[in-house]
């Protein structure tokens, strides 16, 4: 199934975060883990309208790897993985 966001809706595959801590304890599946804050760009909308009917191209590409809010996107699921579909404005830097 191929998904394609709409306006500035940005499909991301969040990255995990390590399974192990610092101090190297593996923490188990049933752990109480943070939502992840960094991913890869899926794929993007055309953009933001405008009032008067322009479009505004989004400012990220497919492949970039993101920082972005926490709470902001939306979490889905297709075909058993797991993605997040966030507005552009959730996302608040690129990471290179």
């Amino acid at each position: 199934m191929t998904i394609k966001p709409l306006a500035d809706h940005i499909l991301i595959e969040p990255i995990k975060e390590e399974e192990k801590t610092k101090s190297g304890i593996f923490l188990p599946d049933t752990a109480q883990k943070e939502k992840p804050e960094q991913g890869i760009i899926i794929a993007i909308g055309q953009g933001r309208k405008t009032d008067d009917g322009k479009i505004v191209p989004v400012s990220v590409k497919p492949g970039d790897k993101v920082l972005f809010t926490k709470y902001g996107p939306n979490e889905i699921k297709v075909d058993g993985k797991e993605y997040l579909i966030a507005k552009e404005d959730d996302i608040l830097a690129v990471i290179e």
